[in-house]
C-alpha cells in the first residue's frame, strides 16, 4: 500500500487501494503518518486535531465534517484540497433552531421550572404558526430551517449575502427595511469579515417589541454586548446555541436574563449525523481511489 487514509472512525469502509490509520482526536495521533494523503478530521473535537494538518508531508485532502471551515483554510499547505460536511448538519441544525423557537414562543423554560416546584398555573403563550419570520442565512442549512417553518405555518422571508430575485431572496443590504417587520430572526451565517457584528446595536432596535432573536451559525454574528443590553430589559429575547465569545464565561451576565435560552453550541451534532458523515467519508474514499471529483470541495 503507497498511501494511508487517516480516519475518526474505525467502522467506515476503506477501498482496498488505501491503508487506514485512525484518531479520533482525543490523546496523541498515532506515530508514522508521513504516508497520509487524505485527513479525515473528527467532528468537534477542538482546536488540536487541525494542528496535524501541516504535520502530513505526503497530504492531498483535507475532509471536514463541519459545514463552516474558515479556520481550517489558512492551516493548508500548497496544493491540498479541502472538503466541507455541506448537508451533514441541515437537518440536525435545523430540528435545534426550531427547537429553540418553540421553547421561546410556548415558554418552555417556564413550565419546566413550574414542574420543578410542583405548581400548576396556566397562562396562553405566543406561537410560531402566523409569527413572521427573518431567515438570515439561506444555504443548505437554511433552506433546512423553512422547510419546518413553512411546515409550521410561520411566514418566511429569506436573506443571503446577495439578492436572488429568481428565488425571492433579499440582500442582507436590505436589512434596515426587514428587521422592524420580524417577529423571529434566525441567524445562520458563517464566522466571515462580512457577517461579524452583522446584527450589532443598530439592527436589534430595530427590532420590534418581543422579537426573538434565534442564533445556529456562528456567535461572532451578533454583538454579544448590545444583545444582553436589548434581553436585559426584556425588550426582546434570544435563543443561542452559539455565542461570542465561545465558551461563555460562567459568570457572564447572559446566562441569567430571562427569556434567553443557551445551549452549547450543539445544533450538529444529534444521532442523524454520525451515519451521514460515514456514507459522505466512504463516498469520498471511493471517489479519491478512482480519480473522480470530490463531493463539496471548497474553492479556494
Amino acid at each position: 500500500m503507497s498511501a494511508r487514509v487517516l480516519l475518526p472512525w474505525t467502522d467506515i469502509d476503506v477501498p482496498e487501494e488505501l491503508g487506514a490509520a485512525y484518531y479520533d482526536g482525543v490523546g496523541a495521533p498515532p506515530a508514522n503518518l508521513g504516508d497520509v494523503e487524505v485527513y479525515v478530521l473528527p467532528y468537534d473535537r477542538g482546536p488540536e486535531p487541525p494542528k496535524l494538518i501541516g504535520e502530513l508531508p505526503s497530504l492531498r485532502v483535507v475532509q471536514s465534517l463541519s459545514a463552516g471551515v474558515e479556520t481550517l483554510v489558512p492551516l493548508l499547505p500548497g496544493g491540498v484540497r479541502l472538503a466541507n460536511g455541506r448537508g451533514l448538519h441541515d437537518l440536525s441544525v435545523a430540528e435545534h433552531a426550531l427547537a429553540l423557537i418553540h421553547a421561546a414562543q410556548r415558554d418552555l423554560p417556564r413550565w419546566f421550572a413550574q414542574q420543578a416546584r410542583g405548581e400548576w398555573a396556566r397562562e396562553h403563550t405566543r406561537s410560531l404558526a402566523d409569527s413572521r419570520v427573518l431567515l438570515v442565512g439561506y444555504g443548505s442549512i437554511g433552506q433546512a430551517i423553512e422547510r419546518q417553518l413553512v411546515a409550521a405555518e410561520a411566514v418566511v422571508t429569506r436573506v443571503a449575502s446577495r439578492p436572488r430575485p429568481d428565488q425571492e431572496v433579499h440582500g442582507v443590504a436590505e436589512l434596515p427595511a426587514l428587521l422592524p417587520e420580524a417577529d423571529i430572526v434566525v441567524l445562520v451565517l458563517p464566522d466571515t469579515p462580512a457577517t461579524r457584528g452583522l446584527i450589532g446595536p443598530a439592527e436589534l432596535a430595530a427590532l420590534p417589541d418581543d422579537a426573538l432573536v434565534i442564533n445556529v451559525g456562528r456567535g461572532t454574528a451578533i454583538d454579544t454586548e448590545a444583545l444582553l443590553a436589548q434581553t436585559s430589559t426584556g425588550r426582546l429575547r434570544a435563543g443561542l446555541d452559539v455565542v461570542e465569545p465561545e465558551p461563555l464565561p460562567a459568570d457572564h451576565l447572559l446566562w441569567t436574563v430571562p427569556g434567553v435560552v443557551i445551549t452549547p453550541h450543539i445544533a450538529g451534532g444529534s444521532a442523524s449525523f454520525y451515519p451521514r458523515a460515514k456514507k459522505l467519508v466512504a463516498e469520498q474514499l471511493r471517489r479519491y481511489v478512482k480519480g473522480e471529483e470530490l463531493l463539496n470541495v471548497v474553492e479556494s
